[in-house]
């Protein structure tokens, strides 16, 4: 990558800002020099277990104060996606966020919505969303993320499940978060700038920078939260490789 630096960022959450209960090292001093620099910042992420008003209480509980138009979830573009197209989903998705799609009829499904559905991922429900998709129903996945990362180490995420259903019912599903370039556009937009003057800053090399540079913008990849040594190796494409969310921002700065 070029060393021309962005004029906005997009951050992801779990494992950039915070992990677990706590916000990360450095993280909050690293927003805090973001506003005072003027810089624009947008939240973004696919976090399929809390919903928006959750997420936004977990930021506030670990320190940041955001405005709620400058988050973006994959559960809210889902929901939006599935809406303005009528679809009737059936959702196998995390019960913290079942009132979010509740305006959304589920009467004779002709769609299926996954998400991180935790211990509802049972095989009778996975096999209720196969026998809607073998007979025509639509499939959108709030992501494809293989796992996430907490306290005690990385756990499955909705990705292999929404991979499964593809290969039993020879379906692609509709991804409606991060790397889907759809979804980074709608933060874009929202900053007013062309998006290769917008870097993603995130832990997931797949959805968050592999994607983000698949939709022109620019990528940073930290080593904090589900990231592993090796997982740059497979990014295509110019990016930034950094310890921390502090050190992105003390570069993006240029300090």
């Amino acid at each position: 990558m070029s060393d021309t630096l962005p004029d906005a960022l997009l951050l992801d959450l779990s494992g950039v800002l915070y992990q677990g209960p706590r916000a990360l090292p450095g993280a909050l001093e690293a927003l805090q020099r973001l506003r005072r620099a003027g810089l624009p910042v947008r939240f973004v992420t696919n976090t399929s277990r809390r919903s928006h008003a959750q997420l936004l209480d977990d930021l506030r509980q670990r320190g940041f104060l955001i405005d709620p138009d400058q988050l973006f979830t994959a559960p809210r573009a889902a929901h939006d996606w599935l809406k303005a197209r009528g679809f009737r989903p059936w959702c196998l998705i995390h019960p913290d966020l079942r009132d979010d799609f509740s305006d959304l009829s589920g009467e004779d499904p002709d769609a299926v919505l996954i998400g991180d559905a935790a211990d509802d991922f049972t095989y009778a429900n996975l096999d209720r969303a196969f026998r809607l998709l073998h007979d025509g129903a639509e499939l959108v996945a709030m992501g494809v993320n293989r796992h996430f990362q907490l306290d005690d180490g990385l756990h499955l995420d909705a990705g292999p499940f929404v991979r499964a259903l593809e290969y039993a019912a020879d379906r692609t599903a509709t991804v409606t978060g991060k790397p889907a370039g759809a979804f980074f556009d709608q933060a874009v937009d929202s900053l007013g700038l062309p998006a290769d003057r917008v870097m993603m800053i995130g832990d997931d090399a797949a959805s968050d920078v592999q994607g983000a540079l698949d939709a022109g913008l620019q990528g940073c990849l930290v080593k904090t939260g589900k990231y592993r040594p090796g997982d740059e190796d497979g990014i295509t494409g110019d990016f930034w490789l950094e310890a921390d969310i502090g050190g992105a921002v003390a570069r993006v700065l240029g300090d």
